[in-house]
Protein backbone atom coordinates (compact mmCIF):
# COMPACT_ATOMS: atom_id res chain seq x y z
CA UNK A 1 0.00 0.00 0.00
CA UNK A 2 1.46 3.58 -0.70
CA UNK A 3 0.74 6.15 1.63
CA UNK A 4 0.79 9.88 0.29
CA UNK A 5 2.44 12.26 2.70
CA UNK A 6 -1.08 14.80 3.39
CA UNK A 7 -0.61 17.90 5.45
CA UNK A 8 -3.85 17.85 7.22
CA UNK A 9 -5.03 21.35 8.84
CA UNK A 10 -3.95 20.70 12.70
CA UNK A 11 -0.43 19.64 11.49
CA UNK A 12 0.12 22.34 9.16
CA UNK A 13 -0.48 24.71 12.19
CA UNK A 14 1.48 22.67 14.52
CA UNK A 15 4.65 23.75 12.04
CA UNK A 16 6.87 26.69 11.86
CA UNK A 17 7.69 27.66 8.04
CA UNK A 18 11.04 26.80 8.68
CA UNK A 19 9.79 23.22 9.86
CA UNK A 20 6.88 22.74 7.35
CA UNK A 21 9.45 23.32 4.26
CA UNK A 22 12.17 20.26 5.46
CA UNK A 23 8.76 18.25 5.97
CA UNK A 24 6.64 19.31 3.40
CA UNK A 25 8.96 20.85 0.53
CA UNK A 26 9.35 24.74 -0.39
CA UNK A 27 5.95 24.45 -2.33
CA UNK A 28 4.02 23.80 0.78
CA UNK A 29 4.51 27.30 1.43
CA UNK A 30 2.19 30.48 1.50
CA UNK A 31 4.06 33.85 0.59
CA UNK A 32 4.09 34.99 4.04
CA UNK A 33 5.55 31.49 5.17
CA UNK A 34 8.15 31.58 2.42
CA UNK A 35 9.00 34.91 3.93
CA UNK A 36 8.92 34.21 7.60
CA UNK A 37 11.37 30.73 6.63
CA UNK A 38 13.93 33.20 4.95
CA UNK A 39 13.80 36.76 8.10
CA UNK A 40 13.68 32.81 10.09
CA UNK A 41 12.96 35.08 13.54
CA UNK A 42 10.30 37.30 14.83
CA UNK A 43 10.94 40.45 16.79
CA UNK A 44 9.38 43.40 18.81
CA UNK A 45 6.78 41.63 19.96
CA UNK A 46 5.79 39.40 16.43
CA UNK A 47 6.59 36.48 15.30
CA UNK A 48 8.40 35.49 11.96
CA UNK A 49 5.04 34.93 10.45
CA UNK A 50 3.45 38.22 11.61
CA UNK A 51 6.59 39.74 10.74
CA UNK A 52 6.29 38.58 7.36
CA UNK A 53 2.77 39.43 7.03
CA UNK A 54 3.17 42.74 7.82
CA UNK A 55 6.53 43.17 5.08
CA UNK A 56 3.78 42.46 2.61
CA UNK A 57 1.27 44.37 3.53
CA UNK A 58 3.48 47.38 3.54
CA UNK A 59 4.77 45.99 0.16
CA UNK A 60 0.90 45.37 -1.01
CA UNK A 61 2.39 42.20 -2.92
CA UNK A 62 5.28 40.09 -3.70
CA UNK A 63 6.01 42.20 -6.98
CA UNK A 64 6.29 45.55 -4.43
CA UNK A 65 8.84 43.96 -2.42
CA UNK A 66 11.38 43.91 -5.33
CA UNK A 67 11.37 47.81 -5.78
CA UNK A 68 12.22 47.94 -1.98
CA UNK A 69 15.84 48.78 -1.14
CA UNK A 70 17.50 47.93 1.80
CA UNK A 71 17.06 51.56 3.97
CA UNK A 72 13.31 50.93 2.90
CA UNK A 73 12.82 47.52 4.07
CA UNK A 74 14.39 48.80 7.59
CA UNK A 75 11.83 51.77 7.78
CA UNK A 76 9.56 48.59 8.79
CA UNK A 77 9.23 48.63 12.51
CA UNK A 78 11.37 44.74 13.17
CA UNK A 79 13.13 44.81 10.13
CA UNK A 80 16.99 45.30 11.07
CA UNK A 81 19.68 45.72 8.67
CA UNK A 82 20.45 41.94 7.81
CA UNK A 83 16.79 40.58 7.48
CA UNK A 84 16.69 43.23 4.88
CA UNK A 85 19.98 42.07 3.29
CA UNK A 86 18.15 38.92 3.48
CA UNK A 87 15.13 39.66 1.79
CA UNK A 88 17.07 41.85 -0.89
CA UNK A 89 19.71 39.10 -1.71
CA UNK A 90 16.78 36.18 -2.28
CA UNK A 91 14.84 38.91 -4.83
CA UNK A 92 18.02 39.17 -6.57
CA UNK A 93 18.81 36.32 -6.70
CA UNK A 94 15.52 35.09 -8.29
CA UNK A 95 16.05 37.95 -10.81
CA UNK A 96 19.06 36.76 -12.02
CA UNK A 97 17.69 33.03 -12.30
CA UNK A 98 14.68 34.27 -14.06
CA UNK A 99 16.73 36.03 -16.54
CA UNK A 100 19.20 33.53 -17.24
CA UNK A 101 16.81 31.00 -18.23
CA UNK A 102 15.48 33.94 -20.29
CA UNK A 103 18.43 34.04 -21.70
CA UNK A 104 18.85 30.19 -22.81
CA UNK A 105 15.90 30.97 -24.80
CA UNK A 106 16.67 34.26 -26.64
CA UNK A 107 16.26 35.55 -30.17
CA UNK A 108 16.38 38.60 -30.72
CA UNK A 109 14.03 38.18 -33.64
CA UNK A 110 11.39 36.94 -31.55
CA UNK A 111 9.55 39.68 -29.24
CA UNK A 112 8.13 37.33 -26.84
CA UNK A 113 11.84 36.39 -25.85
CA UNK A 114 13.51 39.52 -25.97
CA UNK A 115 10.79 40.88 -23.53
CA UNK A 116 11.05 37.76 -21.65
CA UNK A 117 14.64 38.40 -21.07
CA UNK A 118 14.28 42.32 -20.08
CA UNK A 119 10.91 41.50 -18.17
CA UNK A 120 12.60 41.23 -14.96
CA UNK A 121 14.87 44.49 -15.05
CA UNK A 122 11.97 46.32 -16.04
CA UNK A 123 8.45 45.59 -15.18
CA UNK A 124 9.75 46.69 -11.28
CA UNK A 125 10.98 49.98 -11.96
CA UNK A 126 9.55 53.12 -10.42
CA UNK A 127 10.20 55.30 -13.69
CA UNK A 128 10.30 54.78 -16.81
CA UNK A 129 13.83 53.51 -18.20
CA UNK A 130 14.49 53.27 -22.18
CA UNK A 131 16.82 50.54 -23.37
CA UNK A 132 18.86 50.42 -26.48
CA UNK A 133 19.71 47.12 -27.76
CA UNK A 134 22.71 47.31 -30.39
CA UNK A 135 22.68 44.40 -33.07
CA UNK A 136 25.49 42.73 -35.22
CA UNK A 137 24.66 42.38 -39.27
CA UNK A 138 23.51 38.59 -37.24
CA UNK A 139 21.18 39.80 -35.22
CA UNK A 140 23.92 39.17 -32.14
CA UNK A 141 23.74 41.46 -29.44
CA UNK A 142 26.64 43.46 -29.78
CA UNK A 143 25.77 45.75 -25.88
CA UNK A 144 22.67 47.41 -24.64
CA UNK A 145 22.35 51.04 -23.03
CA UNK A 146 19.75 52.58 -20.90
CA UNK A 147 19.58 55.83 -22.91
CA UNK A 148 17.37 57.70 -20.50
CA UNK A 149 15.33 57.59 -17.05
CA UNK A 150 12.38 59.64 -16.89
CA UNK A 151 9.18 59.67 -14.86
CA UNK A 152 6.31 57.33 -13.22
CA UNK A 153 4.55 58.64 -16.87
CA UNK A 154 7.41 59.46 -19.37
CA UNK A 155 10.99 59.17 -20.18
CA UNK A 156 12.65 61.74 -23.25
CA UNK A 157 15.76 60.60 -25.09
CA UNK A 158 16.42 62.18 -28.82
CA UNK A 159 16.46 60.11 -32.26
CA UNK A 160 20.07 61.60 -32.61
CA UNK A 161 21.35 60.21 -29.21
CA UNK A 162 19.86 56.78 -30.19
CA UNK A 163 21.75 56.30 -33.20
CA UNK A 164 24.65 58.25 -32.43
CA UNK A 165 25.17 55.33 -29.68
CA UNK A 166 24.19 52.80 -32.58
CA UNK A 167 26.87 54.25 -35.32
CA UNK A 168 29.50 54.04 -32.20
CA UNK A 169 28.60 51.07 -31.72
CA UNK A 170 28.88 49.52 -35.61
CA UNK A 171 25.37 48.35 -34.96
CA UNK A 172 23.32 46.64 -37.96
CA UNK A 173 20.30 46.87 -36.45
CA UNK A 174 18.53 48.06 -32.96
CA UNK A 175 15.52 47.12 -30.71
CA UNK A 176 14.10 49.80 -28.33
CA UNK A 177 12.51 48.56 -24.79
CA UNK A 178 10.85 50.60 -22.49
CA UNK A 179 8.52 50.64 -19.30
CA UNK A 180 5.60 51.73 -18.02
CA UNK A 181 5.45 52.09 -14.28
CA UNK A 182 1.64 51.52 -14.29
CA UNK A 183 1.78 48.06 -15.56
CA UNK A 184 -0.24 48.70 -18.62
CA UNK A 185 2.22 48.09 -21.78
CA UNK A 186 -0.36 49.70 -24.18
CA UNK A 187 1.85 52.07 -25.99
CA UNK A 188 0.67 56.22 -25.62
CA UNK A 189 0.44 58.48 -28.23
CA UNK A 190 3.80 58.93 -28.02
CA UNK A 191 5.16 55.83 -27.77
CA UNK A 192 3.54 55.49 -31.90
CA UNK A 193 5.58 59.18 -32.49
CA UNK A 194 8.76 58.21 -31.42
CA UNK A 195 8.43 54.90 -33.17
CA UNK A 196 7.51 55.95 -36.22
CA UNK A 197 10.50 58.99 -36.16
CA UNK A 198 12.97 56.21 -35.32
CA UNK A 199 12.07 54.01 -37.59
CA UNK A 200 12.02 56.41 -40.40
CA UNK A 201 15.32 57.79 -39.61
CA UNK A 202 17.08 54.18 -39.24
CA UNK A 203 15.75 53.37 -43.16
CA UNK A 204 17.95 56.82 -44.26
CA UNK A 205 20.92 55.80 -42.23
CA UNK A 206 20.88 52.32 -42.52
CA UNK A 207 20.39 50.97 -39.18
CA UNK A 208 17.13 49.35 -38.71
CA UNK A 209 14.65 49.32 -36.28
CA UNK A 210 13.12 45.76 -35.56
CA UNK A 211 10.94 46.25 -33.21
CA UNK A 212 10.09 48.67 -29.80
CA UNK A 213 8.68 47.00 -27.09
CA UNK A 214 7.05 48.11 -24.05
CA UNK A 215 6.67 45.93 -20.71
CA UNK A 216 4.13 46.34 -18.64
CA UNK A 217 3.94 44.06 -15.50
CA UNK A 218 4.55 39.91 -16.86
CA UNK A 219 3.26 41.43 -20.23
CA UNK A 220 4.60 43.56 -22.94
CA UNK A 221 3.44 45.10 -26.22
CA UNK A 222 5.50 44.35 -29.46
CA UNK A 223 5.13 47.07 -32.42
CA UNK A 224 6.91 44.82 -35.13
CA UNK A 225 4.16 42.21 -33.72
CA UNK A 226 0.86 44.27 -33.85
CA UNK A 227 2.24 45.34 -37.24
CA UNK A 228 3.58 48.95 -36.60
CA UNK A 229 6.75 48.12 -38.08
CA UNK A 230 7.17 46.07 -41.25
Amino acid sequence: MVYENIITGVEEEKLLPYEKCLEYGASSLDNAELLAAIIRTGTNGLSSIQLAEKLLENAGNLNGLYGMSVSELMQIKGIGKAKAVQICCILELSRRIAKQKARERLDFSNAETIAEYYMEDMRHLKREHLVLVMLDNRCRLIRDKVMSVGTSTGSMVSVREIFKEALDSRAASIVILHNHPSGNPSPSREDMKVTKNIMEAGRIIGVELLDHIVIGDNSYFSFKQMQYIN
